[in-house]
């Protein structure tokens, strides 16, 4: 089998900032209650009029330009959200509309927080069988459109991005290649975070309206010892997949879903948090 490399790395923000103190304005909470609890002081909110799809543009064309590459030397765009801008057809195909791939391979991946993760570990098996060469994987979420800023439980963790890679077939030559890729899922738990409503169980209605069914809720408690357990098992499985001790290591870049979560995690693996990748005050989750 072939190994699979990454070949660039892009990502995108927007513009519009939603501080801390804009959100006292907006709903029980302050500053300092927020960051104690999750360490998030800002979060990046989608400008009026755009969807997924433009942040997964940009963040995909900075990608393209790091692996000095052009959109006709890709194979396939596999795009990981929640959030898309459609039902259907699939953000991915909106975005290599606009990116100019021509008759491309193009699907959406919905695993949520883990959906970049999950991208990745397909994308390896097209890579690995040799069925394509390069791949655009990107993960993107627009969440702020799916918030109750009544709810702070809610509001004052989320925010919008997009962040991709480029990855391709290693040359047989090459070390520097994807070792392992590990992921699960718990579907019974599927209540601790879900938008209830918008979907085809329960589709959109004047009632959903009213209630704002469609709305994201969670159980923070159950979704804190949950993702600290989970995150930290699958370090362990890829670390004994290969071999490896957490002290041989350089750097850990988890998911930013909450400080006192990526602390946790390090603390399990007795890894210092200085060598742990932390932009979450500054994107929240």
């Amino acid at each position: 089998m072939y190994k699979t490399k990454i070949s660039g790395v892009g990502s995108y923000l927007p513009e519009k900032v939603l501080t801390n103190h804009d959100l006292e304005k907006m709903v029980d909470t302050s500053h300092d209650w927020i960051v104690q609890r999750t360490g998030i002081e800002r979060r990046h909110i989608i400008a009026d009029g755009e969807g997924t799809s433009d942040l997964i543009v940009r963040a995909a064309q900075n990608a393209l330009a790091d692996a000095k590459m052009s959109v006709d030397q890709i194979d396939l765009i596999l795009v990981a959200t929640l959030s898309g801008d459609f039902k259907m057809p699939a953000t991915a195909c909106i975005v290599q509309a606009k990116l100019g791939a021509k008759n491309v391979m193009s699907f959406d991946l919905n695993a949520a927080c883990s959906g970049f993760v999950y991208g990745l570990i397909v994308a390896d098996q097209f890579i690995k069988t040799g069925f394509y060469k390069n791949i655009l994987v990107v993960g993107a979420e627009n969440l702020t459109r799916i918030l109750n800023y009544k709810d702070r439980d809610t509001c004052i963790l989320f925010g919008d991005g997009a962040g991709a890679f480029v990855v391709s077939r290693a040359e047989d030559h090459e070390s520097n290649v994807m070792l392992t890729g590990h992921a699960h899922a718990e579907g019974a738990h599927a209540e601790l975070l879900w938008a209830e409503a918008g979907g085809t169980k329960v589709p959109f209605s004047q009632k959903v309206l009213d209630e704002g069914s469609y709305f994201m809720k969670m159980n923070g408690k159950e979704i804190f010892k949950n993702a600290t357990r989970t995150m930290a098992t699958c370090c362990k499985e890829a670390l004994e997949a290969t071999q490896m001790s957490a002290e041989q290591i350089d750097w850990i870049v988890p998911h930013q879903a909450n400080l006192r979560i990526t602390e946790a995690v390090a603390h399990f693996l007795k890894f210092p948090m200085e060598r742990v990748i932390s932009t979450v005050h500054e994107t929240g989750n």
